[in-house]
């Protein structure tokens, strides 16, 4: 009897701290790319609450083997929100701006060694910071003030030049949540984290710098009225 060849299924592997962490949600925006490549693509959630791009880039390795990911069609790297911490008030999260910017790099350039052109992979900038409301999760948690949404925007034009100089995509959310002196509060639900509306705007942005890539991927397996019912192995163990 033949073996029957495994099935490798394409990944979109989301990389960050914990707003990717938590964007399996429900509505979150990592769901909804899950939701928009069923049958085409595996969607991966590598989101590390708390972690900023200094230990991202050193897991790398243990997340992404050092051999050809061929089966990687799209990789989402998505840091700043704890990188632009301020130093003096949350030092073992805070990232220096350069650093930071050269982390990325990093990340980009190994991802390359591995397989995944620069192509296949966006940054994702820090949101918008609204310090009062954070403040007050702060105080609950005994801390002053930690984060500065003006920091956040240096964090997010430093992203998007990384990006630029890798030739990776960029989404600038700290950017476009502002866009137009709109109320970007309504996509934060503590000041820092994602509101339901908040993830559906990622997603939606995300989703227009994937889709032209991601979107044309065959549906894998046959749709369920082409399967030969009188032999389905034929239709379902072939390549």
């Amino acid at each position: 009897m033949s073996k029957t060849k495994t099935i490798v299924w394409p990944k979109l592997v989301l990389f960050g701290d914990s707003i990717t962490q938590v964007s399996f949600q429900p509505n979150g925006w990592g769901s909804e790319m899950a939701n928009k490549l069923a049958r085409k693509c595996d969607v991966v959630n590598r989101g590390l609450s708390g972690y900023n791009s200094r230990w991202g880039k050193i897991l790398l390795p243990r997340l992404f083997p050092n051999k050809p990911s061929e089966n990687i069609v799209g990789v989402t790297v998505f840091f700043g929100a704890n990188d632009c911490a301020l130093e003096e008030m949350k030092a073992t999260q805070h990232v220096p701006l350069d650093e930071y910017s050269d982390n990325l790099k990093e990340i980009a350039k190994y991802l390359a060694a591995v397989g995944v052109s620069s192509d296949r992979v966006v940054f994702i900038t820090p949101p918008p910071l609204h310090e009062a409301t954070w403040e007050k999760e702060c105080q609950l948690k005994g801390f002053p003030l930690n984060r500065h949404n003006a920091v956040a925007g240096r964090y997010a034009q430093a992203c998007v030049e990384a990006a630029g100089q890798c030739g990776a995509g960029v989404l600038d959310l700290w950017t476009l949540m502002q866009k137009d002196g709109q109320d970007y509060t309504v996509y934060l639900s503590d000041g820092l984290h994602l509101s339901e509306k908040g993830n559906q705007f990622v997603s939606e942005h995300l989703w227009g710098l994937l889709e032209s890539r991601l979107d044309s991927l065959p549906f894998i397996l046959p749709y369920w009225g082409d399967v030969d019912t009188q032999d389905p192995e034929s239709s379902l163990l072939s390549d």
